[in-house]
């Protein structure tokens, strides 16, 4: 498994970059090794996200990416709001015993 932490400082209408960031977040969901996400504000501020996904494998996420139907979610993102996207691998997970 890998983790894709994208961190988004909106630079447009934060309402508009929530309803982009749904349809490209159905969109991920439809394809093969998607295995779960979560879009995150932080609560002392607003126009600062991030999106944590995680894939089944690197090649998959890389296939979604290549996904012609990508570019128009890439656009309206990026219409919206600057991102560092960067991939992990886990290290460590603990839960509640």
């Amino acid at each position: 498994m890998i983790t894709l932490i994208n961190r988004f400082e909106v630079t447009g209408a934060i309402e508009e970059f929530e309803r982009a960031f749904d349809r490209t977040s159905a969109f991920f969901a439809a394809q093969p090794g998607f295995v779960r996400h979560r879009l995150l504000r932080p609560l002392d501020g607003q126009g600062h996200f991030v999106n944590v996904a995680d894939w089944e494998d690197e090649p998959s996420f890389r296939r979604a990416l290549e996904q012609p139907e990508f570019a128009e979610h890439r656009a309206a993102l990026r219409a919206l709001s600057t991102s560092d996207p960067q991939l992990y691998t886990p290290l460590l997970e603990r839960l509640p015993s």
